[in-house]
């Protein structure tokens, strides 16, 4: 059965929050400020928040920034993952990965789904690892942020749920560069 074995520490991540948004400042930002409210509840520890426009190299260059950072666990953007022309996001952030992670996208929409319908289809949301870092693609409205907190990444950030998590295996995120590139 899926849960918390209380017998194991919790060990807290440091994570980054990244806004992505033409028209918000850091007063507005109530996507963002779900986020980081939920995460530092969980133990967590903010490892660095900013808000950006939504423009690929802005949004890159941050993201990048993070990744290459040794002590950003995790980064989670919001915004920016719609249809309109000023939505780019995805296209930011999904070249910088190296593995994608579909299984967010498509339990992000399964819960989305049961809140929203058919609605969910509207958002982009995604995830992947990039230099041993999670990161975690969601849409804009504070609604789906805690969605995403509280239905998938409150369980897999925390190394105590079962049956896995993805805290168990971050030291093996990077293997394939200490041992050379996989075939």
């Amino acid at each position: 059965m899926p849960g918390i074995d209380e017998s194991l520490t919790f060990i807290p991540l440091s994570i980054a929050v990244l806004t992505v948004s033409d028209t918000r400042a850091l007063a507005e930002d109530k996507s963002g400020d779900t986020l980081v409210g939920r995460l530092t509840a969980a133990g967590h520890t903010l490892g660095a928040r900013a808000i950006v426009h939504d423009e690929i190299e802005e949004i890159r260059t941050i993201v990048r920034g993070w990744i290459a950072d040794p002590a950003i666990d995790v980064i989670i953007t919001t915004g920016g993952t719609g249809f309109t022309g000023r939505d780019v996001t995805p296209e930011a952030i999904e070249p910088l990965l190296e593995k994608k992670m579909d299984g967010f996208s498509a339990v992000f929409h399964r819960m989305s789904y049961d809140k929203i319908g058919t609605s969910t289809i509207q958002s982009r949301a995604t995830g992947g690892v990039a230099g041993a870092t999670y990161i975690f693609v969601l849409p804009g409205s504070p609604g789906a942020c805690k969605d995403a907190w509280d239905g998938i990444l409150a369980q897999q950030l925390d190394y105590r749920h079962r049956p896995c998590n993805f805290v168990e295996i971050m030291p093996r995120l990077d293997e394939h560069l200490r041992r050379g590139k996989a075939k």
